[in-house]
């Protein structure tokens, strides 16, 4: 078995709550009897891509459990490349893949500086297609990235959401090895399809975004009042993909035996 945290829209902006729940997420993960195997971070790291967000968000998000981050529309390449990935300050791009166990994941940027919505650039499928060819055979693959491909019934997200999820589409669907695709951006929970694929959409740790039936509700459109969520993926022995939105309790977990 596998399993793979996914922690997404942190959007550390130098104030003590944002980071206090990150903070509480990533001690809820560190204390699991089984310890993910790794950590995915989808974007929007930060509220306003400054670097002292991102000073934040490091140090909020150091753990023995590797931890893979990728930018959201919130972000600032540049510094994030500088303070959360220890490389050279660039506009490019910010993709990585990585190997956990038998699953290899590629976490692919579709940012678009100074732009809310997103893209996959045509370097990035051109990177993403030298991962495919590169992974195993018969190795289960995941897809993660921060923009949603597809219509979530957001009022606020549907308008900046993936271009082209077409191209995209058609590649998930031809290639069998490709379990799911991870996203976050939408601060909600969702489950779709995408390329005959789950979409698996991560709640965000900061706060909720409501959907097109709360729109009569005034003020409701971000809910700050919810716990921090987590999402979490397992992927068995017979490459199975079984996902768990688990909410995490800023007064702490308390373990209760049944019976």
């Amino acid at each position: 078995m596998i399993l793979v945290a996914q922690v997404s829209d942190t959007h550390f902006d130098l104030g003590a709550r944002n980071a206090e729940r990150v903070e509480r997420v990533m001690a809820f993960l560190a204390d699991l009897r089984r310890k993910p195997d790794a950590i995915l971070v989808t974007g929007d790291i930060t509220d306003s891509g400054k670097a002292e967000q991102y000073a934040e968000a490091r140090v909020a998000l150091a753990a023995d459990i590797p931890v893979y981050p990728i930018p959201g529309n919130h972000d600032d390449r540049a510094n994030f490349r500088t303070a959360l990935l220890g490389e050279p300050a660039a506009t490019t791009p910010i993709n990585h893949a990585h190997r956990i166990g038998e699953l290899t994941v590629a976490l692919l940027d579709s940012s678009i500086p100074g732009e809310a919505g997103g893209a996959l650039a045509e370097e990035t499928y051109d990177w993403l297609h030298g991962v495919l060819a590169d992974a195993p055979a018969d190795g289960p693959i995941l897809l993660a990235m921060h923009h949603p491909p597809v219509h979530l019934h957001s009022p606020i997200i549907d308008g900046i959401t993936l271009a082209d999820p077409d191209r995209l589409a058609a590649l998930v669907a031809g290639d069998e090895r490709i379990l799911g695709v991870l996203t976050g951006h939408a601060h909600s929970a969702a489950t779709t399809t995408f390329g005959g694929r789950p979409l698996l959409v991560a709640p965000s740790t900061a706060s909720v975004l409501g959907g097109e039936w709360e729109l009569e509700l005034p003020g409701h459109v971000m809910d700050y009042a919810p716990d921090p969520a987590v999402a979490l993926h397992v992927i068995d022995e017979k490459g199975g993909l079984t996902t768990h939105f688990r909410p995490v309790s800023m007064g702490g977990y308390l373990g209760v035996q049944p019976g």
